[in-house]
């Protein structure tokens, strides 16, 4: 029987953005829901060191930011993934390093899975957490939008075509697949490891699961031994200048260094 399909809030935050002001000090910056906590707090910093700045930041998916530069709709954007083929023609600027890892409610009693066991989950070839040593209970899988850069890790890393997966939630933001695995004992997903983490510290009720030998942790992420990382990227359509250069240098300055390290990511400085 076909499981039945909820789209969760794939909509939010990805509005029309307000076109860039042609006033030199205010940005318009959108895209990867993953970036945009950090980058929404350090743009308030930014603004109280600058008064007279206005920067304005909304998520949306990394498609929405690279689609929002291109457009001219925003000055900057927000992607969490290397850039591809067309996309190498905008400018980019690493600011970080993040990485994608598989989260299960607390009460789940699995405590690692493995590669293959993660894709027959996807696949819907394993059904009940009973085949993996947990609870005799159906396995609830929590799956991505299209047009977000988490998907697209997740996917590449573990050799997925999204025709194939099996999903019984749809959601967009990191925060909403959160919610949903937090609510549900049964439920497995994927998102940023930062924000699960940042979560986690904050009494949120899931754990991050390591796949294979390798934790997700900082620490593996700051070696380069954690296999399902990506680059946190901001790309501009022209190479950036006057407050956008501003602004990204600030990013990848020592001056955010704990601000970065606090979301658990890996600053890449400039």
């Amino acid at each position: 029987m076909a499981r039945l399909l909820r789209v969760i809030g794939v909509a939010v935050g990805v509005g029309v953005a307000c076109s860039p002001s042609s006033e030199p000090d205010t940005l318009v910056i959108t895209g990867s829901s993953t970036i945009a906590p950090v980058v929404a707090e350090a743009a308030q910093r930014y603004e109280r060191a600058h008064p007279g700045v206005r920067i304005d930041v909304q998520s949306g998916g990394s498609s929405r930011g690279i689609g929002d530069v291109r457009s001219g709709l925003a000055d900057i954007g927000m992607v969490s993934r290397a850039l591809e083929g067309e996309e190498q023609k905008l400018h980019a600027y690493g600011i970080a390093r993040d990485g994608v890892g598989i989260i299960l409610n607390a009460q789940n009693p699995v405590a690692s899975l493995t590669r293959a066991q993660v894709v027959a989950i996807y696949r819907g070839e394993i059904a009940s957490w009973k085949e993996l040593g947990g609870r005799d209970a159906p396995i609830i899988v929590v799956h991505k939008a299209s047009g977000r850069a988490t998907l697209e890790v997740f996917l590449e890393h573990f050799g997925l075509d999204n025709r194939n997966v099996e999903a019984d939630v749809i959601v967009g933001e990191n925060e909403q697949a959160i919610k949903s695995i937090a609510g549900s004992p049964d439920a497995i997903g994927y998102v940023s490891i930062g924000t699960a983490a940042v979560d986690i510290e904050h009494g949120v009720p899931i754990k991050l699961v390591g796949v294979g030998d390798v934790a997700p942790t900082l620490e593996n992420l700051r070696r380069g031994v954690y296999p399902i990382a990506r680059p946190l990227n901001l790309v501009t359509r022209e190479p950036a200048e006057g407050l956008a250069r501003a602004f990204i240098e600030y990013l990848r300055s020592r001056a955010v260094a704990r601000l970065i390290e606090a979301q658990y990511f890996v600053q890449v400085s400039g």
